[in-house]
C-alpha cells in the first residue's frame, strides 16, 4: 500500500465494512444436546419465508472504538436499499468515512455511483478483490448469528426471526471484543491501533 494511503487510513477516518446477507425460516441445523436415547427432532414450517439484511462494522483505528450497524429489509437486497442504508449510516456517524465493500451490482449501481461521487467530502471508497469473503468481517458476523441464535431455531413466523437476528446483534454490541475478533480474524487488522489493509483498492 502507498504510503499516503496508508496515512488516510490512520488518520482519523472511520473505516466501514459493509455485507449483505439472507436469513430464512429454514433452521439452521447444529449439533446439541438430547436427552440419551431420544434424538432432537426439529419441526419446519412447509412454507420458508425469508428476509435479508445489510451490516456494518464500523472501527475508529485511534480512538480504539469498533460498531455494529444493521438494517433488515423485506425483499432481495437492491440498490435503493443500499442508497437508503449509506445516507441512514451517515446520519449516525459524523466522521470522515472509508468504506469498503465488495463487488455486488447493487453497489456498482449508477445509482450508488452518482451517491458515492457527490459525498467525496467525507466518504472514500475502497473496493475487496473479487471472491474474497474472508477479508470482510461481517461474514463472521453471520457465521456468528448462525452458531447462537439461529442454532435449531424454529420461529414461528418472520417477525420471531427478525427478533431473533436483532437479539444477537445486540449481543455482538454488548461484546466489543468478539467485533475486534471478527476485524483481526480478516488479517487487515493487526491489532486496535494499526490497521493494515493491504488488499483494497480505491475507486476513482
Amino acid at each position: 500500500m502507498a504510503e499516503d494511503k496508508k496515512g488516510a487510513l490512520a488518520t482519523g477516518a472511520l473505516i466501514v465494512f459493509i455485507d449483505e446477507s439472507g436469513f430464512s425460516q429454514r433452521p439452521v441445523v447444529r449439533r446439541t444436546w438430547g436427552r440419551q436415547g431420544r434424538t432432537p427432532v426439529l419441526v419446519e414450517q412447509v412454507v420458508y419465508g425469508h428476509f435479508s439484511a445489510i451490516g456494518a462494522i464500523g472501527y475508529h483505528p485511534k480512538r480504539r472504538q469498533v460498531r455494529l450497524f444493521l438494517s433488515l429489509c423485506s425483499r432481495t437486497i437492491k440498490k435503493e436499499d443500499i442508497l437508503g442504508f449509506l445516507k441512514s449510516l451517515r446520519r449516525h456517524v459524523h466522521d470522515r468515512v472509508v468504506l469498503v465493500l465488495d463487488n455486488l451490482p447493487a453497489h456498482r449501481s449508477k445509482v450508488v455511483a452518482e451517491y458515492f461521487a457527490a459525498q467525496r467530502k467525507w466518504l472514500r471508497v475502497e473496493w475487496l478483490p473479487a471472491y474474497a469473503p474472508e477479508l470482510n468481517p461481517l461474514e463472521d458476523v453471520w457465521a456468528n448469528l448462525d452458531g447462537r441464535e439461529l442454532a435449531n431455531f424454529v420461529p414461528d413466523d418472520l417477525e420471531h426471526l427478525r427478533q431473533r437476528v436483532r437479539r444477537g446483534a445486540q449481543r455482538i454490541r454488548r461484546h466489543e471484543d468478539v467485533l475486534w475478533g471478527f476485524l483481526k480474524h480478516t488479517e487487515l487488522v493487526k491489532h486496535r491501533d494499526l490497521p493494515l489493509i493491504p488488499y483494497l483498492h480505491e475507486t476513482q
